[in-house]
């Protein structure tokens, strides 16, 4: 074999080894990086329609976000503040108020695959009314937005400083399943607090800490 030919070998070892190594480091992530992690949750709550459509406030189903270090998880509860009276789509509803109307009887209730899934767990009746043959259970919501064991974040502190919940949760109001937007790494965190500095004026004082055991104590 020329010495030509071994050069030549080496070559397209050496390119396909760094294309090798190129992808792989593209699909590595450090621990904890789950950015477009969307799990498939025990209801399939629309926060587009919630949050987008309706204009709901994001702090009314998680209401610790402005005084706990936690945004909280709504309990059942504050889904039958609404859905109490609210059992399924307009658009259902109204197909079934046409079809009476047509049929000459009174519309029948409507419930949606969705919301049984909450009537369910909350162990009522057809008429919305507690079972006593049933047991309440509560629903396992998956958490999308999980930060390591090692790092310390308060919502309280960013939510009553008037950071929007869009800042590091991406458009929520435009998801119908959420996802994590951002990586929510100590770089984005860190570069996120530096470019808030730099818009602190008299007026609204920004002093976003930069020190390591803001995060890590």
């Amino acid at each position: 074999m020329t010495q030509r030919m071994i050069t030549i070998i080496l070559m397209i070892g050496l390119i396909t080894s760094l294309s090798v190594l190129t992808l792989t480091a593209q699909q590595v992530r450090p621990p904890g990086n789950q950015q477009g992690y969307a799990p498939q949750q025990p209801i399939a709550f629309s926060h587009r329609l919630h949050s987008g459509d309706l204009a709901i406030d994001c702090r009314y189903c998680h209401t610790a976000a402005g005084t706990s270090r936690n945004s909280g998880i709504p309990p059942a509860s504050t889904c039958m503040n609404c859905h109490r009276f609210v059992t399924s789509t307009i658009g259902a509803v109204r197909a079934e108020e046409a079809l009476a109307l047509e049929e000459k009887r009174d519309p029948m209730p409507i419930t949606s695959a969705e919301l049984k899934k909450l009537y369910d767990s909350l162990a009522l009746t057809t008429e919305l009314k507690p079972d006593p043959t049933k047991t309440p259970k509560s629903l396992e919501w998956i958490k999308v937005h999980n930060l390591p064991d090692f790092v310390y974040f308060n919502h309280s502190a960013h939510v009553t400083k008037g950071v929007a919940c869009q800042t590091c949760h991406g458009p929520v109001e435009t998801m119908e399943k959420v996802r994590q937007q951002n990586t929510l790494s100590m770089g984005w965190c860190v570069n996120c607090h530096r470019a808030s500095n730099l818009t602190s004026t008299p007026l609204n004082p920004i002093k976003a800490s930069t020190a390591c055991v803001t995060c890590h104590f």
